[in-house]
């Protein structure tokens, strides 16, 4: 048999080995999907969605204080007024427990009082919609006092963004980019499973005594992997664009670079954690593992550099890092390749490649085909 021949019927025969796995179907296709649909839903399918906030408002007596505040803080736009009415302290505090508001404002009890309190769930102190709300209202209050003051501020801040891509980029091209790397990571790392199985029921050792060239049946493999690897690109990406809105700004040469650097060195690591895996069991723990792992520190969700100092090294030595990078240069940046920082992180990641391959390798090699 020729080794075209053979590479063909390795291929078809792995792709049917590899898609009687269930855990295959879910960490390869459908918890990428998932986990991008939701983190998408989420955050406003690319922020198209305006902030509003649910408010109410606690008038212990009323006086010239409390009514012009009140009637200024009603006229701010993102506030959403539970009740047209002041409430009660206890119906409020009911409110905030209950989580049928997310901020209570409570306005000075006399004329001459000048705090205004603010009062959220515990629960939600750090959360996102909690820091925009105090930083609306600490902006409102600076605003009242000027005007009691008679002062006309001199200064006024202008914000704008900036992109080192096009200027339609949004965080769900962020986002989709890394899922994309995301599950083309796992599609190595959880893609070795019939290989620790073909080892504990001792059919690689039969393989090998069968005309079978080892190397063409690594080839195939490699190569199943890859086809999975395009379908994620391809469903992903469709999910992206016509389910939410994500632009596109491809560079093929990055794109192609980082995809099969980065589907090389994941299929490598896959293939270390099945070296030394003696039960299915075993395996799926160590890829797990890593891949909640990378999954958190690699900037799949949101950029490595908002990560507190002491994590950030942490980020940089993670593969998936640079895989992300990679691909995010090659979808959504439109550039990349005559960057140094794109080299760089290929290079990276190729050595995480090689030397997870040549560990591998040795210990196969060294080690028993077989679990008994």
């Amino acid at each position: 048999m020729s080794k075209s021949k053979q590479l063909g019927k390795l291929f078809g025969a792995q792709i049917k080995m590899m898609f009687r796995e269930k855990q295959v179907w879910f960490w390869n296709l459908f918890f990428p999907i998932i986990l991008m649909v939701l983190f998408m839903i989420i955050f406003g399918g690319g922020g198209s969605k305006e902030f509003k906030a649910d408010i109410a408002v606690v008038k212990p007596s009323a006086n010239a204080t409390a009514d012009m505040l009140e009637d200024h803080l009603r006229q701010v736009p993102v506030f959403k007024w539970k009740s047209d009415q002041p409430v009660s302290q206890e119906q409020a505090d009911t409110w905030i427990k209950d989580k049928d508001v997310e901020a209570v404002i409570v306005l000075p009890a006399t004329e001459d009082a000048t705090a205004v309190k603010l009062i959220v769930n515990k629960e939600n102190e750090k959360s996102a919609t909690t820091q925009a709300i105090s930083g609306i209202l600490d902006q409102f209050i600076q605003q009242t006092n000027f005007s009691v003051a008679g002062v006309q501020p001199t200064f006024k801040l202008n914000m704008d963004s900036i992109s080192n891509g096009n200027d339609d980029l949004s965080y769900v091209d962020f986002l989709m980019t890394g899922m994309i790397a995301l599950s083309i990571a796992q599609g190595g790392l959880f893609g070795m499973v019939e290989m620790v199985e073909m080892r504990r029921k001792g059919l690689l050792r039969r393989l090998r005594l069968t005309p079978v060239k080892m190397g063409l049946y690594g080839v195939a493999g490699m190569l199943v992997r890859f086809v999975l690897a395009f379908v994620q690109i391809c469903i992903l990406s469709a999910i992206g664009i016509f389910g939410f809105g994500a632009h596109l700004h491809v560079d093929i040469p990055t794109l192609v670079i980082a995809f099969f650097v980065g589907a090389l060195a994941f299929n490598a690591l896959g293939y270390l954690f099945s070296s030394f895996s003696k039960t299915l069991e075993a395996y799926m723990g160590v890829a797990n593992i890593a891949s909640f792992l990378m999954m958190f520190l690699s900037g799949i969700f949101f950029p490595t550099n908002g990560f507190p100092d002491w994590l950030q090294p942490v980020s940089k030595v993670l593969p998936l890092t640079y895989f992300v990078n990679g691909m995010r240069d090659g979808m959504v940046y439109g550039n990349g390749i005559g960057t140094g920082e794109f080299w760089m992180g290929i290079g990276i990641l190729g050595a995480w490649g090689a030397v997870a391959f040549l560990v591998a390798a040795m210990i196969y090699r060294n080690g028993k085909v077989e679990v008994r």
